[in-house]
């Protein structure tokens, strides 16, 4: 059993065919460099309208969403938030779009009052986010997670009520031509996938050890 990152390879031909589903997981990649065309505002909506449908602990739908299109509120963003220690970053500055993730905490708060809730609107919102660079890669549109920067900066300059928590900036646009595309490496499914208990193979999951391409 491996533990190395590998390219992903074609499974055995008895794995079942590939999912239009499938095909988008595959496609999408991190994009770090953008054209100048503009996101309609149809493929904004829909991206989030796709966020919209995601599950969430208890129905709390804590995700709220904030769309930095607007050039000098785009530029005030990435000044504030791309500084610093957080200059790694700044490349999402060059992106039409930023999607500003957040959680709204005062329902869940009231919700239940537990630890689970505290812990459970990240994961919420990160499968939120997840279907929004999903349906965005559908369309055409490159997306980039970032989650290194300012975060209290980014609160401020959207204006965010204190009880709103900032958990990532998703970079949207289409991808400038001369982007890089990066293969897609993955952990052999073999090395992260056990039967019943811990370290225990699962029959068939050697057999090509990455999904389809």
């Amino acid at each position: 059993m491996s533990g190395l990152s590998s390219p992903i390879q074609p499974r055995a031909s008895r794995q079942p065919s590939q999912s239009p589903l499938q095909a988008v997981m595959l496609a999408r990649s991190s994009v770090r460099r953008y054209d100048a065309r503009t996101v309609s505002d149809e493929h904004i909506l829909s991206v989030v309208e796709a966020a919209r449908l995601a599950p969430s602990a208890s129905n709390s739908q804590p995700w709220r969403f904030v769309v930095v299109k607007d050039p000098h509120a785009r530029d005030a963003l990435a000044r504030r938030c791309f500084s610093g220690i957080f200059s790694r970053t700044r490349f999402a500055a060059s992106a039409p779009v930023i999607i500003v993730l957040c959680a709204e905490r005062a329902g869940t708060v009231e919700l239940a009052k537990s630890m689970k809730d505290n812990a459970m609107y990240q994961l919420d919102c990160g499968i939120a986010g997840e279907h929004i660079v999903l349906r965005a890669a559908e369309l055409g549109l490159g997306t980039c997670w970032i989650g290194w920067f300012n975060r209290r900066e980014a609160r401020r300059v959207i204006n965010a009520p204190r009880h709103v928590r900032v958990v990532s900036l998703i970079a949207m646009g289409f991808p400038a031509a001369d982007a890089p595309v990066r293969k897609k490496v993955r952990k052999p499914l073999d090395s992260i996938l056990w039967l019943d208990s811990w370290g225990k193979s699962y029959s068939g999951s050697g057999d090509g050890g990455n999904t389809s391409k």
